[in-house]
């Protein structure tokens, strides 16, 4: 089988990144998708990732399956995932992943929320505010947690994002507001329990699978720096987010029984495809709360996905072959 896949275009300006640029760390994770591919046997590889191109390429060129990996966006613009899912629909050109009616509700995490509290999955309270107006609402208790509801990738979100009082918390808003001038802010209770990320491969009516949670190790950070994925955490090598945060697999059963039900009903219901990734965070009484779900997680061999299927005994080229098997199953390929 002929499988394209789609990068994001290391000739353009990624606004991501702190340089603008790809940097080291991105090239590496291609090369290491490279490999592994390599090792799959019955697939034929063609990677694709000149954006000036995408359209004539794909038109011209038909694969039987496209593997989307583009992460940055068309045009390295993280705010266009979807426009290319919504180009492989009109060129109906046959894709794994989520398609563009999931990403936009997926990035949308006050309606997410919404969706979750009707399924009676646990969530954070929260309020949706508008930072560009003079009366926004504030939260009434404290520790508060901000950031943009529709921000990816941890964008926008800081030290300064967990607030301890009105004055933090205007800060913080002025702060997400100069940065993201477009979007709304979420304002949530700060949960003070463990952070889950849990990842889930197949489709509901052929093959559900839900990975082994995985939970995001906190204890190395210095006292001063609050327990929370940070924006400097995807990014920046000289962060302390990037250099002492380490995944390891989720300790509470309890949490993890909740929270593969959560997460099947919530993949389900959002229109995920193929793969995804949720994040949950559990409260005072241990309880996983939801907090975000990722349609169009990160592919690379280093990230949260890659890792939890690490802790079931399966390498990452298993975990690229499951991918393409659930696309391939959906589709009747």
């Amino acid at each position: 089988m002929d499988i394209t896949v789609l990068l994001g275009d290391p000739r353009l300006p990624y606004s991501y990144n702190l340089s603008n640029q790809f940097e080291p760390q991105d090239h590496l994770a291609v090369s290491r998708l490279r490999e592994a591919l390599d090792t799959l046997t019955g697939y034929r590889f063609q990677f694709l990732d000149d954006h000036e191109r995408l359209w004539q390429t794909l038109e011209q060129d038909r694969p039987a399956l496209v593997l989307n990996f583009c992460n940055t966006g068309y045009r390295n613009a993280p705010t266009r995932q979807l426009h290319i899912t919504a180009m492989l629909e009109m060129l109906e050109v046959p894709y794994a992943g989520a398609g563009p009616e999931a990403m936009v509700l997926c990035h949308h995490k006050y309606h997410v929320y919404a969706q979750a509290a009707d399924l009676g999955v646990p969530v954070p309270w929260n309020i949706l505010a508008d930072p560009a107006q003079p009366d926004v609402r504030l939260p009434e208790l404290y520790p508060a947690f901000i950031k943009a509801n529709g921000g990816d990738g941890s964008i926008g979100i800081g030290p300064n994002s967990l607030v301890h009082g009105p004055d933090e918390a205007e800060r913080c808003l002025r702060e997400l507001h100069a940065l993201l001038p477009e979007q709304l802010a979420l304002i949530q209770d700060y949960l003070p329990g463990p952070e889950y990320s849990v990842g889930v491969v197949g489709n509901p009516h052929s093959g559900l699978t839900v990975l082994p949670p995985l939970q995001i190790d906190f204890s190395a950070l210095d006292d001063d720096l609050p327990p929370i994925m940070t924006y400097e955490s995807k990014v920046d090598p000289h962060s302390p987010y990037w250099e002492k945060v380490r995944f390891i697999p989720a300790e509470s059963e309890r949490a993890c029984q909740h929270m593969t039900a959560y997460a099947k009903l919530m993949f389900e219901r959002m229109g995920c495809r193929d793969y995804a990734r949720m994040d949950f965070r559990a409260d005072a009484e241990g309880m996983p709360r939801l907090i975000d779900i990722n349609a169009h997680p990160m592919w690379g061999e280093g990230g949260m996905l890659a890792t939890v299927t690490s802790y079931q005994g399966r390498s990452y080229a298993q975990l690229l072959e499951s991918i393409i098997d659930a696309a391939r199953t959906r589709m009747q390929l």
